[in-house]
């Protein structure tokens, strides 16, 4: 499918809010051998997991290097759609397209230049290349993104707000030839945006750069979660508490006020093997059709962020799956998945 010149804002599209009603999850499977190590067939257990746990409320698509379809067929069973495509890495959040929407039923979606969080890794061809891939898949109109961005440092209200952080978009491995005004217009023109909320940092030690998406979360119009440390001495905390106030302080784009609902850190604090912490998140779970495919890690405090994360959403099932073998790569449930929203697919 041939990209087009026109921007998304030409021809009304826009990104949805995650909540809003999904065709299907996008997964890819764990490949990199010096991402997960002697660990990948964890790896491999815990993308399955979190695969089956959101097919129980809408379809689920992995895609996989063609050499490992087998593979991928026997572990993660019947009910999940396998597609062969070359990839490097798991990440469908941050290198699958980002879909949008026009509101009158029609679906289309935006490939992002990939650059592997700023040139993190070596050998990201495939993933640069896997965005446009499902859409030509899918038959899907694609318009090509003009400046870096992964879909891990974004969130979207679906009615024109935006939040990110500086740490992540400003960093000089994406877009160091962007200023400030070209990246929101960009986010724009491309994304349906008319208000940005600009957080300050993510969580330390994220490889990532500050991804959002372990920060924060819209949780419905004007309600937002936000990852909070209970530890005062903790580097997260004033982090988070710089972000609190920027959320306070921020209206969405029709002007209102945000509410700041806090998720509890987990306790736990697992290191890897060069002395960083391990980036865990209760925000960084899956809005599924009915459902919410969150987080575990086996944390005192795993329990509450499932009780907060209910009753923010009373009409869907939360299931909690284990996550610390996802997070042992870099990220969590909302990394490794990408929604693709109900409409048809225009050319």
């Amino acid at each position: 499918m041939k990209s087009t010149q026109r921007t998304p804002a030409d021809d009304g599209f826009f990104m949805p809010a995650e909540w809003e009603p999904h065709e299907r999850c996008w997964m890819q499977w764990p490949s990199r051998g010096d991402v997960w190590g002697e660990r990948l067939p964890q790896a491999h257990f815990a993308y399955a997991e979190v695969a089956r746990a959101i097919s129980r409320f809408e379809p689920v698509s992995m895609v996989c290097r063609p050499r490992d379809e087998a593979e991928v067929r026997f572990a993660c069973g019947r009910g999940i759609e396998v597609v062969p495509i070359e990839i490097d890495d798991s990440w469908a959040r941050d290198s699958g397209p980002v879909f949008l929407i026009d509101g009158k039923g029609s679906a289309a979606g935006v490939h992002w230049r990939f650059n592997a969080w700023g040139n993190a890794y070596q050998g990201f061809e495939n993933d640069a290349r896997v965005g446009g891939a499902v859409l030509e898949r899918l038959g899907m109109r694609r318009y090509d993104g003009p400046m870096i961005l992964e879909g891990g440092s974004i969130c979207t209200d679906g009615y024109g707000t935006l939040l990110t952080t500086e740490e992540c978009l400003f960093n000089e491995n994406r877009n160091p030839e962007l200023t400030r005004q070209q990246i929101e217009e960009r986010l724009a023109l491309y994304l349906g945006i008319r208000r940005i909320v600009w957080l300050d940092q993510g969580l330390e030690d994220d490889e990532t750069g500050g991804h959002v998406d372990m920060v924060a979360c819209f949780a419905g119009p004007g309600r937002v979660l936000l990852h909070m440390p209970e530890d005062r001495s903790d580097p997260n905390f004033m982090r988070m508490r710089e972000n609190r106030l920027r959320l306070e302080a921020a209206r969405d784009a029709g002007g209102k006020k945000l509410e700041v609902i806090e998720l509890p850190q987990p306790k736990h604090q697992f290191r890897r093997g060069d002395g960083r912490r391990l980036t865990t998140s209760y925000v960084n779970f899956y809005i599924a059709n009915g459902g919410i495919v969150m987080p575990g890690f086996d944390d005192p405090h795993d329990e509450a962020a499932a009780r907060i994360v209910a009753e923010i959403f009373p009409d869907r099932e939360v299931v909690q799956v284990p996550a610390l073998d996802i997070a042992a790569g870099g990220g969590v449930i909302h990394c490794i998945t990408q929604q693709q929203p109900k409409g048809r697919a225009v050319k």
